[in-house]
């Protein structure tokens, strides 16, 4: 361990959830989010870091045709409490019937406790996509179900449906959340039925529900895929729709009826059910 680490302290005006989205996107390492930006930590120094986030909210403010200020700070401190700071970031999260928390913390005897190591990936529970996706999974989720995770990063979806008893398939495009999600999965003591590196379309199983919690132009591209992999009574979970792209992804989900929205923030999670064809 290096004697110094440094410290980026970055606030903004508004559109906080999507320069978490760039981050998360950009950056190799965890970072901690606070009630107006964010705090990044790293052994080597963040002034790359600190440029792109000022050339994103530049380009930002032209596509959205708003002013939107940011400003950012960088440290450079002692590193012999670098860990002990780190952890009072990431604290636990009650969502629905679920208790999410690092290795750290005493779990709850009171709720569905999911234990996820956030130095892994992407996928705490804290960003309002994931968490509305776990209460939607804690109210169309039970016992003996089938559901596929598509996208899983962290796993922590396909963990809370494991702890709900279904049996949980999982993929993602990137290797890295694929090991992250066997990790966490062992963590808590569960393991995947299946999992691997690619599409939904490897899989030829039909599913009780299907899960994406992924971006709106994703969701639209790979559509067909997410339906396909559905039972003709299955129900579908899409989540990390920007409440402006609504519309635009609900036109590749016609044959769909909305069985509910979730809207947490700037942020849409839709579940949906095919339509029933009725008789001629």
């Amino acid at each position: 361990m290096k004697e110094y680490y440094y410290e980026l302290v970055v606030e903004v005006s508004s559109h906080k959830a999507l320069f978490c989205d760039f981050l998360v996107d950009t950056i190799p390492i965890a970072f901690e989010e606070t009630q107006t930006g964010f705090i990044i930590r790293s052994e080597d120094e963040l002034d790359t870091i600190a440029w792109g986030l000022e050339q994103f909210c530049e380009a930002l403010s032209k596509a959205l045709g708003q002013s939107i200020e940011l400003e950012s700070t960088q440290k450079k401190l002692k590193n012999s409490d670098w860990v002990e700071l780190y952890q009072k970031s990431i604290t636990p999260l009650v969502v629905d019937k679920f208790y999410i928390h690092p290795a750290w913390d005493e779990p709850n005897p009171e709720l569905i406790n999911i234990q996820i190591d956030p130095a892994l990936a992407f996928g705490t529970g804290h960003h309002p996509t994931t968490a509305s996706a776990l209460k939607a999974i804690s109210t169309y989720v039970s016992a003996g179900k089938s559901l596929l995770d598509v996208g899983c990063g962290s796993g922590i979806l396909g963990i809370g449906a494991i702890k709900l008893g279904a049996v949980v398939d999982a993929c993602d495009t990137d290797p890295i959340s694929v090991e992250n999600s066997i990790k966490n999965a062992k963590l808590n003591s569960l393991k995947f039925a299946k999992i691997w590196e690619g599409s939904c379309s490897l899989s030829s199983l039909k599913y009780d529900v299907v899960v994406a919690n992924i971006v709106a132009d994703v969701l639209t591209f790979i559509a067909k895929d997410l339906k396909n992999a559905l039972k003709e009574d299955g129900v579908l979970i899409i989540s990390g729709i920007l409440d402006k792209y609504e519309e635009k992804v609900l036109k590749f989900y016609k044959d769909c009826d909305i069985i509910e929205k979730i809207v947490e923030d700037e942020w849409v999670t839709l579940v949906l059910k095919r339509k029933q064809k009725r008789d001629k």
